[in-house]
């Protein structure tokens, strides 16, 4: 038996069909959005979670729940993230566009 695998994307469209999942998703756009910014800069700064821990003085746990977007973290942790992958945070307060 032969098992097919569905790309990612193709699941993706056919779930963005459905107002309930869209309306979820949506909810959680500031985590994603979070979660890929820290992905991103340690990526950039080629560096592995347990290289950015050792420079945040944590665990790498900690950076993996960090990237998870599950949890939402102080100004002062995100400041060490920063330090630690040799960028700046910048935070920005954006209009809210009306559904």
């Amino acid at each position: 038996m032969t098992r097919k695998y569905i790309p990612v994307e193709e699941s993706f469209e056919a779930w963005k069909k459905d107002p309930s999942f869209l309306a979820a998703y949506d909810a959680l756009e500031e985590e994603f959005t979070l979660a890929s910014a820290l992905i991103d800069a340690r990526a950039k700064a080629n560096m592995t979670q347990e290289q950015v821990a050792a420079a945040m003085g944590t665990t790498q746990a900690v950076i993996a729940r960090l990237e998870s977007g599950r949890n939402m973290p102080s100004t002062r942790t995100l400041e060490r993230f920063a330090k630690a992958t040799g960028t700046r945070l910048r935070i920005s307060f954006e209009t809210h566009k009306p559904a």
